[in-house]
């Protein structure tokens, strides 16, 4: 588990995106200008919450994400994603 020193605020997570497929299930390599943009990740960090919204989800959970959702960060030349809880679709 990769450890970073970031703490979200509110209800903000900070989410390592799983790495975009580069196989299909028949074997075929999808160059890298044809990969569709990971919607799956695992979360690093959770905030606290607000009054008004209780986190739901904790840190190891495997979440299902929109496709546009959250914010690109780079830490260590290693890419993540900071997004509301709400942004989150599904635990999986």
């Amino acid at each position: 588990m990769a450890t970073v020193n970031v703490k979200p605020l509110g209800d903000r997570v900070l989410v390592e995106p799983q790495e975009a497929e580069i196989k299909t299930a028949t074997g075929i390599i999808i160059p890298d200008s044809a990969q569709e943009k990971p919607q799956k990740g695992k979360i690093l960090a959770v905030g606290n919450g607000t009054k008004e919204v209780e986190m739901e989800v904790k840190v190891g959970d495997m979440v299902l994400y929109g496709k546009y959702a959250g914010t690109e960060i780079k830490l260590d030349e290693k890419a993540y994603l900071i997004m509301r809880q709400s942004d989150i679709l599904a635990v999986i």
